[in-house]
């Protein structure tokens, strides 16, 4: 069992109405990811009638994020997902290790007490994203997966079935995209907008880890013009997540993923606790891309629907945590909606201020982090002050881990403290 036991799904919900090519349903939520499994999940425990459209009809890997803190599972726990079951699709990570060009190295240890509840975590994504969707249908959502949508408005989608099966027509109070960064939903509502930071390509896939149970630290090993995550997930495997700038693209297009992959790998600096040579290592999966890594959305709410998740907007935070936002805007999309449909006319727009005053800080330290990766020498600075400096550096790793509110890297005594000589 995913869920935590009785009333998962209560009885006395309507069912989703309408012949199989005509749907009516308080909620229509596209995409079947973290943000829209729990956004429905919670909503369809609310009694409220949820459809959730998924285009793949079945689980497959796509470049996503696997490294959290503590602050990711505690969302999961307090969704519903049961404790065992996220004990099982976690792996624990001492610390993220964030290693420099020119040798400089820091620790971020996010709090960590040696306790499952306080470690920073690589997920196993192609068993916690199906354990999620599957936790939406135990509450009663309507889940149609291979279910492609094809016009979005306010109030209705039309989709069909990606096997050629009859299209589908959808009238909805509320629409949620949680379509992830190329969201059709931030599209089709005129919100959809490039990044801030320049165009980013993101790569990603996992490589067998021959010593499973040996507790081992995450990197982020930074090079010119991109770099390279290794986080360890269960299953016996690390996942590699590269992130590479417009300086790469030629390479790209003329050695492909793969090339590029194996000219990354053999930059990355041998270290003791290495499980694998890393640039002879063995794929366990295909390389999965995202390109462009990174949007964002001029509004996250109006008229009859909703951004939650990746669709939301995504400013790459290099150290991880896209996973804990998605969660997050789950939790405060379904009470937005809740209120909405309860007949607050500020439901949704409390939404846009919720997250907005819950993300705003961290959004400005993820573009000062980057402006700072496009400054080396500045860069190179930062990386020996959190090296040197423990209470500093603790700080840092409590505001990217989401643990503490990011403002407290922004006042001027912290960055005082960070930079003086």
């Amino acid at each position: 069992s995913v869920g935590e036991g009785p009333g998962d799904r209560p009885a006395d919900r309507p069912a989703v109405t309408g012949p199989p090519d005509r749907l009516a349903a308080d909620v229509a939520v596209v995409g079947g990811g973290p943000a829209g499994s729990l956004v429905a999940a919670a909503l369809a425990r609310s009694g409220r009638r949820v459809v959730l459209l998924e285009r793949s009809p079945a689980y497959r890997w796509r470049a996503c994020g696997v490294f959290a803190s503590p602050a990711a599972v505690a969302e999961l726990r307090r969704a519903g997902l049961a404790g065992p079951v996220v004990a099982g699709l976690v792996r624990p990570i001492p610390s993220m290790r964030v290693e420099t060009p020119a040798g400089n190295a820091f620790r971020l240890t996010y709090g960590d007490d040696g306790s499952l509840a306080a470690s920073a975590v690589g997920f196993d994504r192609p068993a916690l994203d199906p354990a999620l969707l599957d936790l939406a249908r135990r509450a009663g959502v309507d889940v149609r997966t291979g279910t492609r949508v094809a016009a979005v408005g306010p109030g209705r989608v039309a989709a069909h079935q990606a096997s050629g099966g009859a299209p589908v027509a959808l009238g909805t109070a509320v629409v949620v995209g949680a379509d992830g960064i190329r969201s059709a939903v931030a599209r089709a509502m005129g919100v959809a907008r490039p990044a801030r930071i320049g165009r980013r390509v993101g790569l990603t896939f996992h490589v067998a880890d021959p010593s499973p149970d040996e507790p081992r630290d995450a990197r982020m090993i930074v090079f010119r013009g991109g770099y390279v995550g290794l986080a360890p997930v269960p299953g016996g495997r690390v996942n590699v997540g590269i992130v590479l700038d417009g300086t790469w693209t030629a390479r790209l297009r003329t050695r492909g993923a793969d090339g590029v992959v194996d000219e990354v790998l053999r930059t990355v600096p041998p270290a003791a606790d290495d499980p694998v040579d890393w640039a002879a290592a063995e794929r366990c999966d295909e390389i999965a891309g995202a390109a462009p890594l990174g949007h964002r959305a001029t509004r996250l709410a109006g008229s009859g629907w909703l951004l939650a998740g990746d669709a939301a907007g995504f400013l790459d935070p290099f150290t991880g945590e896209g996973l804990h936002r998605a969660l997050v805007s789950a939790r405060l999309a379904a009470a937005a909606i809740d209120r909405h449909l309860d007949g607050d006319p500020g439901g949704l727009p409390g939404y846009e201020r919720a997250m907005r005053a819950r993300f705003r800080s961290k959004d400005v330290l993820s573009l000062v982090v980057q402006a700072m990766l496009g400054r080396p020498a500045l860069f190179e600075l930062a990386a020996r002050r959190l090296a040197a400096r423990p209470a500093v550096r603790e700080t840092m790793g409590l505001v990217m881990g989401d643990l503490v509110p990011a403002s407290r890297a922004l006042d001027p005594r912290y960055v005082a403290a960070l930079l003086r000589p």
